[in-house]
C-alpha cells in the first residue's frame, strides 16, 4: 500500500500549472464525492498522477474508530465490520488516505486474505485486510488503469457497483464495506478500458502538454524549484493550499442547498438522449455534477453552464460505440440541445446573487479557486470560461469525400520503386469491420489473463492440484483433505478440527484464457494494390484488431511492400494506434514477402526476450506472392520455416482474388505449418464450417 503519509511534502495541487479541465474534475470530487471519481486520459510525462496525489492533502479529514482496519465512521459503523462490532470506543481523527493500487497486484492484496489453515483447523476467521478496506473513505488510485488485469478489474466493479468487498473461500466469507473515490490514470496509446470499467469514473479529461513556450518554462521552473527544495517549495504555497481547502470546505457545506430545477433536469435527460448514451448513470452523474459545479462557484441553483459543463464532464467516455472511435462530444449539437430545451431557464431554483469575491461563474480565476499570484517570470493562470474547448472535445473525423464510381479490379504494376510516385496508391478506406472467428495458440499457456488461447490462469474451471510454489493460492479443499487425512491419528487428533500442517494444503490448477501477441503482417505490394481489394483487405485486418482489442491482447503491424519492410506499429495495447495505422497504409511496389517475414522473426526474438510467457500469433495477410529481391520465393520459404522451427503459431489470411487461384498463400502456409483461411472464411458468421484453428491445422500435419 501506498499512501500520503511521506515525510517529503507532495507538490502542492495550486502549484500546477494549467490543466484546467484535470484540476476542475478533481475539485468537483472533492466537493461531492457521489460524482464518482475522474478518469485521466493522456500521454506520459504530462504530470497525471502529480495532480491526482496532490488532491489527498486538500481533502478534508475524516473521524474513524480507534482500532478499526476498515475506517468505520463514529456515527455509522459498518453493521457486518470484521472488527466489530463497534461499542462507544474511542474516536479519532486522520487525514483521508489516497491508497495506489500497482496494476501488477494480487487478488489476495486487493481484497485481503484470510488464513486457510487457521480457519480450517480452529475455525477462526483470521483476516488480512486488503487495498479496498485501506481505500475504504477516501482515495484508490490506479495509474495505467488501463492495463489492471481482468480479475482485477472485476473485482473493483463489484466493489464500485456494491459499496462493500467480499472475500469467499472454501465456505468461509468476510464482507466489509468499501466506498472509495476512484482515480485512474491512462495513456490511450497503450489501450483502451473495459466499458464497464469505464463507465464507473464518474468524470474524464484529456490532458496534454502545452505548446506555449512560456507555460511549458513556468511548469519546469517550478518543478526544479521543489525537486532541489519540496520542504521550501511546499511553503511558499501554503496560504494558496489553504485557501483552496477552505473553498472546498465551503462548498461542501453550500452542496445540500443547491436546487436542481426541472429546467436544468430536462436539459440533463435531452443532452443524455441526443448523445446516445447507454443507461441512466449518465444522467445522475450530470445531474450530480452540475449540482457541485453550482456549489462550486457559490451558488444555490444550477445554471446552463454548470450543465454544458457537465455534459463536457461526464459525457465523451460514455457515447463511444467502437474502440476505435475518438472520444469527444459534437459542441455545436450539444449547444443546439441546451438552447432547445432551455428556454425556461430561471424559471425555477433560487436566483441568488452572484457571489462575493472575483470569482463570478463555476470556473472563475480557474478552477483551483484563483487564489494563487502569478510566479515571478510565469504566467498568469488564465480562468476558465463555460465556453472553454477541452482538448478531448475536439471532433476528430475527417470529411468523408464522395466514392469514386467502380471500376474493373486492376493490381498496380509491381515494376515501379517504392516511394516512387508512379509506384505508389494513396491509402484508401477500410470497409465495414465484422465478427471475426476465434484463432488460437496451440497447447497451454502461462500468460497474462486474456480471452484467447488457452493457459493456467488464477481464474478459471478446476483441472487439478498440487503442492502450492509459495504463497497459497485459490485452495484445493478435498485434495487438501485427503493430503491429510492418513496422518489424523499420528498427529493425535482428538477433537472435531481436523489437524492440517503446511505440507498438506493444495492449490487449485485452473485453465482459462490467456492474452497473446498477435503480430500482423500486412502485404501492401502492387498486387494487392487494387482500390476494391485493399478496402477488404484493410476491413479483415480491422476486424481483427477488434478482435485483439476484445481478448485483451497486444497487437504488432509490419508492412512489406517494395524493396523491403517497416514495423508501422511496435507490440503495444493500443489497438487504436493499429487502427490509425492500417488507415494510412499506402500500397505499391514489388512483393518482399521474405522481408516481411524475417521483420516478424526479429520483432518477435525481440518480445520474447521482454515477455516470455505471453506466446505469439503470426496473421499474415497475402495473396502469396512474393516478387521483391533475388530468388524471392526461395528466401520466402526459406524465411517461413525459420518462423515454422521456433514453434510460432500462424495464420495466413488468403487475399487472393479473381477466377483464376494460384495457391500461393496455401503453400506458404503450408512452410509456416500454419493455417491459411480467405477472407470469407475469416467471418464468424460464414456459412462455411470453419474447424481450421490453428491447433487443428498442426495436429493435421
Amino acid at each position: 500500500m501506498t499512501t500520503a503519509h511521506n515525510t517529503t511534502p507532495q507538490y502542492p495541487f495550486t502549484a500546477v500549472v494549467g490543466m484546467d479541465d484535470l484540476r476542475l474534475a478533481l475539485l468537483l470530487n472533492a466537493v461531492s464525492p457521489a460524482v464518482g471519481g475522474v478518469l485521466v486520459r493522456g500521454e506520459k510525462g504530462t504530470a497525471k498522477s502529480t495532480a491526482v496525489r496532490a488532491l489527498s492533502a486538500l481533502m478534508p479529514a475524516v473521524d474513524v474508530i480507534s482500532g478499526c482496519r476498515f475506517a468505520c465512521a463514529p456515527a455509522a459503523p459498518d453493521p457486518g465490520c470484521p472488527d466489530g462490532p463497534h461499542g462507544t470506543g474511542a474516536v479519532e481523527e486522520r487525514p483521508t488516505r489516497m491508497v495506489e493500487l500497482p496494476v501488477g497486484a494480487s487478488e489476495d492484496r486487493l481484497v485481503g486474505a484470510l488464513d486457510i489453515e487457521r480457519a480450517l483447523s480452529e475455525g477462526v476467521k483470521a483476516f488480512e485486510p486488503g487495498l479496498l478496506a485501506d481505500a475504504h473513505r477516501g482515495i484508490l488510485y490506479v495509474d495505467e488503469v488501463n492495463l489492471l488485469h481482468d480479475h482485477l478489474v472485476d473485482l473493483l466493479l463489484d466493489a464500485a457497483a456494491m459499496g462493500a468487498s467480499y472475500v469467499e473461500r472454501e465456505g468461509v466469507s468476510v464482507r466489509h464495506a468499501a466506498r472509495f473515490l476512484l482515480v485512474g490514470t491512462m495513456n490511450p496509446e497503450e489501450g483502451e478500458l473495459r466499458p464497464q470499467l469505464l463507465d464507473r469514473f464518474g468524470l474524464t479529461v484529456e490532458v496534454a502538454a502545452s505548446r506555449e513556450p512560456d507555460q511549458r518554462v513556468e511548469v519546469v521552473r517550478r518543478r526544479l524549484a521543489y525537486d532541489a527544495d519540496p520542504a521550501g517549495f511546499a511553503a511558499r504555497w501554503a496560504a494558496e493550499e489553504d485557501a483552496l481547502r477552505g473553498r472546498i470546505a465551503a462548498a461542501r457545506e453550500l452542496l445540500p442547498r443547491v436546487t436542481l430545477g426541472d429546467a436544468a433536469l430536462r436539459q440533463i435527460a435531452a443532452t443524455c438522449a441526443a448523445f446516445e448514451v447507454d443507461g441512466m448513470r449518465a444522467d445522475i452523474v450530470m445531474a450530480r455534477t452540475a449540482t457541485a459545479l453550482a456549489a462550486w462557484a457559490g451558488r444555490t441553483n444550477v445554471l446552463e453552464e454548470d450543465v454544458r459543463q457537465a455534459a463536457l464532464l461526464a459525457l465523451p467516455h460514455r457515447r463511444r460505440r467502437n474502440p476505435f472511435d475518438a472520444p469527444g462530444l459534437d459542441e455545436d449539437k450539444l449547444d443546439r440541445t441546451l438552447e432547445e430545451f432551455g428556454a425556461d431557464e430561471g424559471a425555477d431554483g433560487d436566483d441568488d446573487p452572484e457571489p462575493d469575491g472575483p470569482d463570478g461563474g463555476p470556473d472563475g480565476g480557474g478552477p483551483d479557486g484563483g487564489g494563487h499570484p502569478p510566479q515571478e517570470g510565469g504566467p498568469e493562470e488564465s480562468p476558465l470560461p463555460p465556453e472553454a474547448e477541452l482538448p478531448h472535445q475536439q471532433e476528430r473525423e475527417a470529411p468523408q469525400t464522395p466514392p469514386a464510381p467502380e471500376k474493373p479490379e486492376q493490381a498496380e504494376p509491381e515494376s515501379a520503386p517504392q516511394g516512387g510516385a508512379a509506384g505508389e496508391k494513396a491509402a484508401v478506406g477500410a470497409t465495414e469491420p465484422f465478427k471475426t472467428r476465434r484463432l488460437d495458440v496451440p497447447g497451454l499457456g502461462e500468460g497474462a489473463d486474456g480471452r484467447r488461447s488457452r493457459a493456467r490462469t488464477a481464474h478459471g474451471r478446476t483441472t487439478g492440484a498440487r503442492r502450492p510454489h509459495g504463497a497459497l493460492g485459490k485452495l484445493h479443499l478435498s485434495a487438501t483433505v485427503q493430503a491429510a487425512a492418513p496422518h489424523q491419528r499420528a498427529r493425535g487428533r482428538s477433537g472435531r478440527g481436523l489437524v492440517v500442517r503446511r505440507d498438506d494444503l493444495r492449490e487449485a490448477v485452473r485453465e482459462g484464457r490467456e492474452g497473446n501477441l498477435v503480430l500482423f503482417v500486412v502485404d501492401a505490394s502492387g498486387s494487392m494494390a487494387a482500390r476494391k481489394r485493399m478496402s477488404a483487405v484493410k476491413g479483415a485486418v480491422l476486424s481483427l484488431l477488434l478482435d485483439a482489442y476484445q481478448r485483451r491482447d497486444k497487437i504488432g503491424l509490419i508492412t512489406f511492400r517494395g524493396t523491403g519492410a517497416e514495423l508501422a506499429l511496435p507490440p503495444t495495447s493500443s489497438v487504436e494506434a493499429g487502427a490509425a495505422r492500417l488507415e494510412q497504409l499506402p500500397t505499391g511496389g514489388r512483393t518482399p514477402l521474405s522481408e516481411g517475414l524475417l521483420r516478424a522473426h526479429e520483432v518477435l526474438r525481440v518480445e520474447r526476450m521482454r515477455d516470455a510467457s505471453r506466446r505469439p500469433l503470426l496473421v499474415v495477410v497475402t495473396d502469396g506472392r512474393a516478387t521483391g529481391g533475388p530468388e524471392p520465393v526461395v528466401r520466402a520459404a526459406r524465411a517461413a520455416r525459420l518462423l515454422a522451427g521456433e514453434g510460432t503459431a500462424s495464420v495466413v489470411v488468403d487475399c487472393e482474388a479473381g477466377p483464376v487461384r494460384l495457391g500461393l498463400a496455401g503453400e506458404l502456409a503450408r512452410e509456416l505449418q500454419g493455417t491459411a483461411i480467405t477472407l470469407d472464411e475469416l467471418r464468424a458468421d460464414s456459412v462455411s464450417a470453419l474447424v481450421r484453428t490453428v491447433q487443428g491445422n498442426r495436429k493435421a500435419a
